[in-house]
């Protein structure tokens, strides 16, 4: 049985109370929400902190409020975001997104900040210490090279967050509570271009909110690919979101896809090939096969990674097929 190295918990009663603990404990300290990453990977000895600073209690902090724009607060459990109401209707990309993440009790304990701030993943990485010590470690973890890609200066560990894909299509900010104050940022900009250092977030600071801003006359979706219905980390996430207007000419588009990199990527060529066009076969086939080209797919997690890289292709079309109405050629469910 893995057990869970000694820490103290402290419970601060506001985030800036939060921020300073974090502050003054520094690297002994992390913040935890959920848990349902963290301690799994405590129990590995991926991180050992001294300290773990508990979000839960925080005033506000699982409130979800849609009035025009949506706000999420950090806590809200991705189980009360795929559920709620409001948000499957106006922001159905969201809880789709939230409600694909793992299994249904780990979506009752996982918060939605935690998902956008979820580790990045990788085959050399997720493993017992007693593993990881049998290969030498690995550069995100107690060694020197990445195993994956042994020539390389930065760790390829993959980003496996299921919201982030589509929060960045959907233009989100988030905000971030430090010791000092707090600021506002797009989710696009939290992520680093290193799977270790992959959130550009200070150590300090405390995401307390998520704002995805009003959405009208758009249509967007997500689509996530897996070995397994549940439970499993994403292989590859595909968020796209389209405006169109009443002729059915595309305004403006966003594509980004997840777990092809150590951030969530965006295809900005894909979208602006997109832009004045109709969503027909022939314009998202030919869409799709410029969106897959920056998915940089290694040999890091589940299944082929040059079978993942050409899964890119066909994911992004079936998710632009299902925003045109089209059929997106998924197999029918297999009834037992």
């Amino acid at each position: 049985m893995l057990r869970l190295p000694p820490f103290r918990y402290l419970l601060p009663r506001t985030a800036r109370d939060a921020a300073r603990l974090l502050a003054e404990h520094g690297p002994d300290a992390m913040a935890v929400a959920g848990g349902t990453d963290l301690y799994p990977n405590m129990k590995r000895r991926q991180f050992t902190p001294k300290v773990l600073v508990g979000l839960r209690g925080l005033p506000d902090a699982s409130a979800i409020a849609a009035n025009g724009s949506l706000t999420l607060g950090a806590m809200a459990t991705l189980a009360d975001v795929a559920a709620h109401p409001v948000v499957a209707s106006r922001w159905p990309a969201v809880a789709r997104a939230a409600g694909l993440v793992s299994s249904p009790p780990l979506r009752n304990a996982g918060t939605i900040g935690g998902n956008l701030c979820v580790d990045t993943r990788c085959n050399y990485y997720n493993q017992t210490e007693f593993w990881r010590a049998s290969v030498g470690y690995c550069m995100k973890k107690d060694g020197e090279i990445c195993l994956v890609a042994p020539g390389s200066d930065k760790c390829w560990a993959l980003s496996s967050s299921d919201t982030a894909p589509v929060m960045i299509a959907l233009g989100a900010e988030a905000t971030l509570v430090a010791p000092e104050g707090e600021r506002r940022v797009l989710v696009a900009q939290l992520y680093g271009r290193d799977g270790i250092g992959y959130l550009v977030k200070r150590p300090d600071e405390v995401l307390t909110a998520i704002h995805v801003p009003d959405r009208t006359g758009w249509t967007a979706t997500y689509r996530k690919l897996r070995r397994r219905g549940s439970i499993d980390f994403p292989i590859l996430g595909v968020a796209a979101a389209v405006k169109r207007d009443a002729g059915g000419v595309v305004e403006d588009a966003r594509v980004v896809l997840g777990a092809v990199d150590t951030h969530p990527v965006e295809a900005v060529d894909a979208a602006a090939f997109l832009r004045g066009r109709r969503l027909d076969a022939e314009t998202i086939e030919m869409a799709a096969g410029i969106a897959y080209k920056p998915a940089r797919p290694l040999d890091n997690a589940d299944l082929n990674y040059a079978w993942r890289k050409r899964m890119a292709r066909v994911e992004v079309a079936r998710a632009l097929r299902e925003l045109a109405g089209l059929p997106t050629g998924d197999l029918p469910p297999v009834l037992s």
